[in-house]
């Protein structure tokens, strides 16, 4: 039959128990066959054909026969169709608490509206919350790191490396909360990890007998951030890696070239910071009395001359660039009208807009050359992962650049040279060169790397098990990503309980329902 509701219409379902079998009482076990009324529940099921469903089934209400039970009455159950104070059956119980662990509250709700059961956000998450968390098993191989939670806030989290399932997590990444879950979880043979203190102190204390490896991609990871640090702290050398300019136009003196008024801005700054620092005096002292910043002032100190302070930065390729040689030939020529050169080049091929060529050849106007496409010096960021990255995966032009940058400055050519040495550790899981690779970072003389010898020192006997053994974060790394997901489906705004629940439900909820299997019930 159908019914109409409030909210459209409902396909109406009556059914009854006719079964005279004795029902096992809900309070103590024991079967009663003895009757005392019926009485009809209203259950929710799976829609059907675009429209909700309601069943009305009438059940038995027993007398329990045992004296010593506290339950004077109880309502039958049928299986697979009722549970005890549940106005949904299983089968729409389990779409609901899955599409929750999915999609959490609005989310949830929305999808859930889509084949017709209405729901509020905070029903579905109430659904979710109920659902017990699968057991804990104590893995063999635990993998633990750290993650984001929301502003300067971190959390832990703890996979089993072998399962790769995730098996809880929580606010804080103190040595204290890790110890104390270690001792209530005894077991752990392997305990993966980054190089931070905390974790190394918690695993020491609450699993003293595990095995701790420094994970190799946090070893990686971090000597790669140092090597930034290097190419910061030698910018001035980033511009080597260009190759030398080929200068056609003939040399114009500084007053000559000071034809507008922010080069004559640049100059006379340049003038008088050059003035007052080559007296000695420091760069904020200089910048209170001309009224800089001293950073300003610090940029005009370290330039040569003041034609690199207004230097113009490189301009980026265009599609005029490959016809910029026969706009100057046409000029050349005496054909100077901006129209014209943009109707030529248009029968050449040529689809951009007419003001960019009207803007090309503004230089030629003023008796300066076409402004052709320069090539920007390297940041510290490109040249740190130039020297990670290895050198059979460079391209022609970056081998090129990183050989002349490498040959210009010895700091960085000392810095690839350890970064390639920890590479063939780590490609041959070989840790014998480590104490000579540890000296050569201590000696190279550059703060950055020998911080990093000193952290690897207290930390060695990880790093030789991160480098020889087969131990890793990787399942971390891949669970941490996912935790991020979760976090932004709920817009930031989960507590640690609930991003707990869908982190670790979600992850068995995908075992259970691999993707592409079908599932036919």
């Amino acid at each position: 039959m159908t019914s109409t509701d409030p909210t459209g219409p409902v396909i109406g379902i009556r059914a009854r128990t006719n079964s005279p079998a004795a029902v096992a009482c809900t309070g103590c076990g024991v079967p009663s066959e003895w009757s005392h009324s019926r009485y009809v529940r209203h259950l929710a099921d799976a829609g059907v054909g675009g429209r909700p469903v309601r069943i009305d089934l009438s059940v038995r209400r027993l007398y329990c026969e045992n004296p010593a039970c506290p339950k004077v009455t109880f309502a039958e159950q049928v299986p697979g169709l009722t549970v005890r104070y549940q106005r949904r059956t299983p089968l729409l119980q389990r779409v609901v608490e899955e599409v929750g662990v999915l999609l959490a509250g609005r989310g949830g709700a929305r999808m859930l509206r889509v084949v017709d059961v209405a729901l509020s956000r905070s029903t579905v998450l109430a659904q979710l919350m109920r659902i017990p968390l699968p057991p804990l098993v104590t893995p063999r191989v635990l993998g633990v790191d750290d993650f984001a939670l929301y502003g300067d806030t971190y959390g832990t989290l703890l996979v089993d490396a072998t399962t790769r399932l995730p098996l809880t997590l929580w606010e804080g990444r103190d040595a204290e909360q890790l110890g104390r879950w270690l001792r209530e979880h005894p077991g752990v043979e392997v305990a993966c990890r980054d190089g931070s203190l905390a974790y190394r102190q918690g695993i020491a204390t609450g699993a003293p007998d595990a095995l701790q490896v420094s994970d190799r991609f946090h070893l990686w990871q971090g000597l790669s951030r140092r090597v930034k640090d290097v190419a910061s702290a030698h910018r001035d050398c980033l511009p080597a890696a260009l190759p030398e300019p080929q200068d056609t136009t003939p040399e114009r003196d500084g007053a000559a070239t000071a034809d507008t008024r922010a080069d004559r801005h640049a100059r006379r700054l340049f003038e008088a910071v050059h003035a007052a620092t080559h007296t000695g005096r420091s760069h904020s002292s200089v910048a209170r009395e001309l009224g800089l910043d001293r950073r300003t002032v610090r940029k005009y100190a370290r330039a040569r001359t003041w034609q690199e302070v207004v230097r113009r930065p490189p301009r980026r390729p265009s599609t005029l660039d490959p016809y910029l040689d026969y706009l100057q030939q046409r000029w050349d020529e005496g054909e100077h009208s901006a129209t014209v050169l943009h109707q030529e080049l248009s029968t050449k091929g040529y689809s951009g807009h007419y003001q960019r060529v009207k803007m090309a050849v503004a230089p030629l106007r003023r008796g300066l050359p076409l402004d052709e496409p320069r090539e920007r010096p390297p940041s510290p960021r490109e040249v740190a992962r130039w020297i990670v990255t290895a050198p059979h995966k460079h391209t022609p032009h970056t081998a090129e650049r990183l050989h002349r940058l490498l040959e210009h400055c010895p700091e960085l050519h000392r810095t690839h040279g350890l970064v390639r040495q920890l590479s063939a550790m780590l490609d041959s899981h070989d840790a014998a060169p480590l104490p000579d690779w540890l000296d050569g970072l201590t000696n190279s003389g550059l703060a950055p790397l020998v911080g990093v010898a000193a952290a690897l020192r207290e930390d060695r006997n990880a790093v030789v098990q991160g480098i020889t053994t087969r131990y890793n974060s990787g399942v971390n790394e891949g669970r941490i990503t996912d935790v991020k997901l979760q976090k932004r489906i709920m817009a930031g705004r989960a507590g640690v309980p609930l991003l707990r629940h869908r982190v670790v439900l979600i992850a068995h909820l995908r075992r259970r329902y691999p993707e592409g299997a079908a599932r036919f019930e």
